[in-house]
């Protein structure tokens, strides 16, 4: 019941403040100041209460941002009714700037849940961002300046938000057509539109000069927060999926940026100077972003060696060796399983150190032996693994090679250690019992004492 009155609170509120707008005797600080602002507060105590979001960063990013659209309210609100010495709509206007990036990243985070924040995610969202910026301030602000009496300021605040509304469209849109739709979702946009076209239609009065504070117009942004703080308790689709800005819209707005660059050096004077700075910042970020990405993909990189790599010899794993086979049946060679004799004495006799060493020197003595292009991987334990290309002779020549390497002991720390191996052989014939073959092969030698052992 409480929650109910709660999320029923702020819409009785934003009614009673509509009907007061058609009645300006009425109108006074208490409805446009605490009245008005209340509402916000309401909004931000629905999403604060939603059960429904399992999201670590959606509550957080969205209350930031109401709470920093209600700051910029109250500001406007008193600075209408009081005097104050400072930059009150210079301040105000950066708060409620600061309403769109907490909102473009919460709604990825709602409308998207248990997905991991990452910091590409923001540079993509930024430069997206900050291209459409570009553009709007290129071909909007500047034809528009002339009706803000050549205050720069003005113009600047009154066109940026509908182009970050636009920003805000477009992502909340690309989020529900990646993760599907849902009443949470649906509900969501709704709130988004609103707010949006109630941006669009203050710019128009602003243009024509028939905006007032407090007339209807400004319970429009209000019924668009309410909305969103609404959808919060609405169910939404359990997905794992994550949804990223296109590449292409991030290569366009670099090379929207560039090119405007290049115009401006080309034609200076043509386009407003304030254009440079979303084109530099959006090339900065690129140029930031492709850094990342580079150090990422070199990580991943190195892990994924890494992930395939014997740590003690530096040979391939046997997850690698398993990964070769996979595209090594329409190839004439085959694989040859080895196991070390004597080596578990090795390990009791004189500890796990100086066994380490002897499988080193034993990588090391058949790295040695194998022709160029042989592929040779320790499987585990005192197990290595041969893939070799070519004919069955060729493969069992190598098989006595490689038993010859270990013909004369090792010398670690002054002691003489003597270890034999037994090899299993198996051709490949284009099956996918090739590993097991050989494994066969390998166990028949060391069981009978064959040493080489072929199938």
């Amino acid at each position: 019941m409480r929650t109910l009155v709660l999320r029923v609170s702020g819409a009785v509120l934003l009614i009673a403040h509509s009907l007061l707008t058609f009645s300006p005797s009425l109108k006074s600080q208490w409805s446009e100041i605490y009245i008005y602002n209340s509402i916000i507060l309401f909004v931000i105590l629905v999403v604060w209460k939603a059960p429904r979001i399992n999201d670590p960063f959606a509550q957080p990013l969205i209350i930031f941002a109401m709470s920093s659209w209600l700051l910029g309210s109250l500001l406007s609100s008193i600075s209408s009714f009081a005097t104050i010495n400072a930059p009150v709509k210079l301040i105000s206007n950066l708060l409620y700037l600061l309403f769109y990036p907490c909102i473009i990243l919460g709604v990825t985070h709602i409308l998207a849940p248990r997905r991991k924040f990452v910091l590409l995610e923001v540079f993509d969202s930024s430069i997206f961002g900050l291209g459409l910026s570009t553009i709007g301030t290129t071909l909007i602000l500047g034809p528009l300046l002339p009706h803000f009496a050549q205050n720069n300021s003005d113009a600047f605040f009154a066109v940026i938000y509908p182009i970050c509304d636009l920003i805000l469209i477009s992502v909340t849109l690309t989020t529900i057509a990646s993760q599907g739709f849902s009443r949470r979702g649906v509900i969501f946009t709704a709130g988004i539109i609103i707010f949006s076209l109630n941006d669009f239609l203050f710019l128009w009065q602003q243009i024509q000069g028939t905006y007032s504070f407090g007339s209807l117009i400004d319970d429009g942004w209000l019924l668009g927060l309410l909305i969103m703080a609404e959808s919060c308790w609405h169910e939404n689709l359990d997905s794992a999926n994550k949804s990223t800005i296109n590449p292409i819209f991030i290569a366009l707005s670099v090379l929207l940026s560039a090119t405007l660059l290049a115009l401006i050096a080309l034609r200076p004077g043509y386009f407003p100077t304030f254009t440079l700075i979303p084109a530099l910042m959006t090339l900065a970020l690129a140029f930031i972003r492709m850094t990342i990405a580079l150090n990422e993909a070199r990580n991943i990189g190195h892990e994924r060696i890494l992930a395939r790599t014997d740590e003690l010899t530096g040979l391939p794993n046997r997850r690698r060796l398993i990964s070769e086979i996979e595209g090594f049946e329409l190839k004439n060679g085959s694989l040859l399983l080895l196991d070390l004799d004597g080596f578990k004495p090795v390990n009791d006799s004189h500890g796990h150190e100086t066994g380490d060493k002897v499988l080193q020197q034993v990588a090391l003595r058949f790295s040695r032996a194998l022709p160029h292009g042989t592929m040779l991987a320790r499987l585990g334990g005192d197990e290595f693994g041969v893939l070799h290309e070519g004919s069955y002779e060729s493969a069992m020549e190598l098989a006595l090679a490689l038993r010859a390497t270990l013909s004369y002991p090792f010398n670690i720390e002054g002691e003489h250690i003597q270890i034999d191996v037994s090899i299993g052989v198996a051709k490949n014939t284009g099956d996918s019992n090739l590993l097991r073959r050989a494994d066969d092969a390998m166990y028949k030698a060391k069981r009978e004492g064959l040493g080489v052992c072929r199938v």
